[in-house]
């Protein structure tokens, strides 16, 4: 007996069952497309969620990408425009569009300007990208399946909370906003905010921050600040006040008149005098005699130094001219003269 007799013989082998996708995909094309190329059911089937929806997500956040790209660049080209000198007057800081006895163009340096640009457009940066990724966020939690209508209406539901608990804090937030927008004072600016008075040190959108004349650093939320006094934008106007006694008002403005137009011809003041100095005459007149009012308009920057520097004058040219002396002297006696008989008409008194 062989070897070969011995051996099992092989079962006739039966048609093997062919396995194809569903009908439903393959009225897809692309199910079909994908089978007849890997001859892979599940492949085929799971088509849609294996190839297109990773590529819609990969799109949404192409074009969330390239969206903020553009929104970004065009912030940055409004904020380069809008620090070059060559900006229209109307949209200058007032600061730059105030008289000035010096014209050349490049006085005012834009530091100040470029600042305040560079500081809306970060926060119009930041809105941006927030508001382009919140839109993404929603469209690829949609190719997810999720349903996005109890998501908002929870979100609003959140959202609304939140403005009720952070109400303080977002008022601050846009009256810091709209601060900055419209230039209402700066850094190094000497302001009046009600309660504290001095040099603001630090603005920002929630905060702002103001050294007094004693050093007291104050901390003012935007939100509270009702009014603003800013005294070093636009010009400023030096009153200065001097009694005269009972000396005579004509001699008495004519010293006072030559002493201020010596401030105009200095030429270290010359560039912060607007107007020249103008002796306006008696202001008022009390129990110890007249008054006489003398004002010079300034630039904001250098209003103190020249006004320090005209009450100087004023009061050296009244003790030069003789009448500081003899206002002394109707104080100390008041029934001696202090003009002359020839100026009066009348004796002294006695």
């Amino acid at each position: 007996m062989t070897v070969s007799s011995l051996s099992p013989t092989p079962a006739p082998s039966s048609p093997e069952s062919v396995e194809t996708p569903s009908p439903e995909c393959l009225d897809e094309a692309l199910c079909k497309i994908v089978y007849n190329w890997t001859d892979s059911v599940w492949f085929a089937e799971g088509s849609f969620w294996i190839l297109v929806k990773p590529l819609r997500i990969i799109l949404i956040l192409v074009l969330a990408l390239a969206a903020r790209w553009l929104v970004h660049r065009t912030i940055r080209r409004l904020v380069r425009s809008t620090s070059d000198a060559g900006v229209p007057t109307m949209l200058r800081p007032l600061r730059e569009r105030i008289p000035s006895a010096a014209t050349e163009p490049g006085e005012f340096v834009p530091e100040r300007r470029r600042q305040r640009a560079e500081a809306v457009g970060s926060v119009l940066r930041s809105l941006s990208t927030a508001f382009i990724f919140g839109i993404a966020l929603l469209m690829v939690l949609k190719e997810f399946s999720f349903d996005l209508a109890p998501l908002l209406a929870s979100a609003g539901i959140a959202g609304v909370a939140l403005g009720f608990g952070a109400q303080s804090l977002v008022k601050d937030l846009i009256a810091g906003l709209f601060m900055l927008i419209e230039d209402q004072y700066g850094v190094g600016d000497n302001v009046d905010l009600g309660e504290a008075t001095g040099v603001v040190e630090a603005v920002g959108l929630r905060v702002t921050t103001v050294r007094d004349a004693r050093g007291v650093l104050w901390y003012i939320r935007n939100g509270e600040i009702i009014r603003v006094g800013n005294k070093s934008q636009g010009w400023a106007l030096v009153v200065v006040d001097l009694p005269i006694g009972f000396a005579g008002t004509e001699e008495a403005t004519a010293v006072l008149r030559t002493a201020a137009a010596s401030i105009a011809v200095d030429p270290e003041l010359a560039a912060s005098i607007v107007e020249p100095p103008e002796v306006l005459g008696v202001e008022q007149v009390t129990v110890e005699g007249t008054v006489i009012r003398t004002v010079v308009k300034t630039t904001a920057d250098g209003q103190f130094s020249v006004g320090r520097e005209l009450r100087r004058r004023l009061a050296e040219a009244l003790e030069n001219s003789g009448i500081t002396a003899r206002i002394a002297a109707g104080r100390l006696y008041p029934g001696i003269p202090t003009r002359s008989d020839s100026e009066t008409g009348q004796g002294g008194a006695t």
